[in-house]
């Protein structure tokens, strides 16, 4: 697990390592064990090393053959692709997935990407063919940004880096801010910046080093073609099978590793699983607050801890702590971040970094198994509309009204959720109804000024979400919802992830998101994943053997709710007020000032506006406030132009 940044020049001026090494100094936390850097021609690479595998000798940059890769991330099945490769005659002087990955480029050209199992972000410099080969793994695990004119093409891990550059402007991006304040996280490749992209999940780009045209390829697809030829105890029996073997590949590690659990289902399967591989005991660490029982299922996950003799380490952070670390969070996202529970996350790591180097967490199961409530909610209305009018929008039942009743218990505390959903536009089609549940930006218009409402291009936002929602393999409501999670909710998730871990020098592994495994999941029919709307169904009968029964029976979801409603009534109240009724708050012309005081005064229990506004506050602050004459101060670096 690694940070690196790249630069090409279009130009032939040199590229100076100054600002290489400056670039590479703002992801240190993301390496501090090693680094290095290569200067070549036209490219020149700077790299970070956290040492998981392989500490002696997997060093980077690394060049074989006239081949040179900066990786970030873990190839999971590198011993398997290291045996194939040394029969087809390829030699190897270290025991890393680096030099296997290199060599598998070397071998295999493009093709390589299909043959890896794991979470990857890469640049492959290829002297020969000159050409550059920038890739990301399918599910977007591991981050890759870019940032091209007319001079130059940089690559990076994260955006503060291609900021240091001289020549990168740091603009705000209106257009992801309307999607943020609609969705809490951006679609496709869009990024707060302008001019920085990100790669996005299962794909590549291809420079052309002599015409330095920049070719992006998908080479990997979520398929939703439905496999009616197996029964439902084949894919209960495949889906265990996998899970175990995803679970058994990302033990993989010459340092201490240990578990996030939070109680969930999710988390527990993989710590039971984990727990059950190794011979010594592993820890677990879990995050709770102490404002009451909703905040707080530590006692799931020491039940799940001691089914599985683990050691559980309780984290629990308080309001002057989210104060102190607020503004260190924003600044390691890049990004407004998704959730406040960001905090909790990031402590949990914290704390975790004292003991081990690599944690294993069961992020990703919500997306792949269907594990959100507001699925229920979405077709508790579907099971309405064909009982009144006798039809049914997806041709098949998946859930009718008879076989969803026993399941209705789970959205007893989304009322307000609901009370929402159904004012107005009941039984309207399914993409303005699921659009309808995902919009954050419901009754917060009024907070923002009238000339930022005037601004808002709802259309274009919608014909985005529509776009995405309406793959064309996903037919039932179900998949459209999964499908749609699974390329913009999850990447956002995955982010708040990488950054949390990164920012402590922690590889995080998610065993969920081996891509056999969501290749099964997305092809099992939708009524054998949602049958009578139970959430994560089949998940639940490939693991009941080994979830506590009070685990595996439970409706009481959370999903890690940070107390914010409660500290915004007490300390956190002239925080709150100093950043957003600031001269440079109200200066921004986004928020009206006397919205947001009525929000601070009456944020809902389990809120996110309030979350949402006081990022993007801080963002401003972070990123955009005072850049230019910060770059002013630092001196040559900063204004030369005549160098990279």
């Amino acid at each position: 697990m690694c940070g690196f940044v790249s630069i090409c020049s279009k130009t032939g001026a040199p590229i100076r390592l100054s600002v290489l090494r400056e670039m590479a100094q703002t992801i240190h936390h993301r390496g501090p064990d090693e680094e290095d850097h290569l200067i070549d021609g036209p490219v020149g690479f700077y790299h970070k090393r956290l040492a998981v595998i392989d500490l002696e000798s997997g060093q980077q940059p690394m060049t074989r053959g006239g081949v040179t890769i900066v990786f970030n991330g873990q190839i999971y099945n590198y011993k398997e692709l290291r045996e194939e490769l040394k029969r087809a005659g390829c030699g190897f002087s270290t025991q890393s997935d680096t030099e296997v990955l290199l060599q598998m480029y070397r071998h295999w050209g493009l093709d390589c990407l299909q043959r890896l199992n794991g979470m990857f972000a890469f640049v492959i410099y290829d002297r020969g063919a000159r050409r550059i080969l920038a890739a990301r793994d399918r599910l977007g695990i591991k981050p890759l940004y870019v940032f091209e004119d007319d001079r130059r093409l940089l690559f990076a891990s994260e955006i503060k880096a291609l900021l240091a550059h001289p020549e990168v402007p740091a603009e705000p991006n209106t257009k992801a801010l309307q999607e943020y304040l609609v969705f809490q996280y951006l679609l496709n490749g869009t990024t707060f910046f302008k001019g920085i992209e990100k790669i996005d999940p299962g794909f590549y780009h291809l420079v052309d080093l002599d015409s330095f045209s920049r070719k992006k390829v998908k080479y990997w697809e979520l398929d939703f073609n439905v496999d009616t030829n197996h029964t439902e105890e084949y894919f209960i029996q495949t889906l265990r099978e996998l899970i175990e073997d995803s679970v058994r590949l990302r033990l993989q590690s010459d340092v201490p590793l240990g578990t996030t659990l939070s109680g969930g289902m999710d988390s527990s399967i993989i710590t039971l699983l984990a727990s059950s591989r190794l011979s010594h005991p592993i820890k677990t660490y879990t995050g709770a607050f102490r404002e009451g029982r909703e905040f707080d299922e530590s006692g799931y996950a020491r039940e799940a801890a001691a089914a599985g003799g683990c050691a559980s380490v309780l984290v629990y952070p308080d309001e002057k702590e989210f104060m102190d670390e607020l503004p260190r969070l924003v600044h390691l996202m890049d990004e407004p971040a998704g959730g406040p529970g960001l905090f909790p996350q990031y402590m949990v790591s914290r704390r975790a970094a004292e003991d081990v180097k690599v944690l294993l967490g069961g992020q990703g199961g919500d997306e792949i198994f269907g594990g959100y409530t507001r699925y229920v909610v979405a077709y508790l209305e579907q099971a309405l509309k064909g009982a009144i009018f006798e039809t049914n929008d997806e041709g098949v039942h998946i859930v009718n009204l008879q076989s969803i009743l026993p399941n209705l218990p789970v959205i007893q505390n989304y009322i307000p959720l609901m009370r929402h959903f159904w004012k107005d536009g009941l039984f309207d089609p399914m993409d303005l109804r699921y659009f309808r549940l995902i919009d954050r930006s419901r009754g917060n218009r009024d907070i923002l000024t009238d000339d930022f409402n005037a601004g808002f291009d709802n259309d274009h936002i919608f014909s985005r979400f529509q776009t995405i929602f309406h793959h064309p393999q996903t037919l039932s409501y179900y998949n459209k919802m999964v499908h749609y999670d699974l390329v913009t909710n999850l990447p956002a998730l995955l982010q708040v992830e990488d950054r949390t871990s990164m920012a402590n020098s922690v590889e995080s592994r998610v065993p969920f998101l081996d891509h056999r495994i969501v290749e099964l999941v997305t092809t099992m029919p939708p009524s054998l994943k949602f049958k009578g709307a139970e959430m994560k169904y089949i998940l639940k009968r490939a693991m009941k053997d080994i979830l506590p029964p009070r685990i595996y029976n439970r409706k009481d979801k959370m999903g890690f709710p940070v107390p914010l409603h409660l500290w915004a009534k007490k300390g956190l109240k002239s925080f709150l007020k100093d950043l957003l009724l600031s001269s440079a708050s109200r200066n921004r012309g986004i928020f009206d000032p006397a919205g947001l005081e009525r929000l601070i005064d009456n944020e809902d229990k389990y809120g996110r506006s309030l979350w949402g506004f006081l990022n993007i506050e801080l963002w401003f602050r972070t990123f955009i406030d005072g850049r230019a004459s910060k770059k002013q101060g630092k001196g040559a670096v900063w204004t030369s132009g005549t160098g990279l």
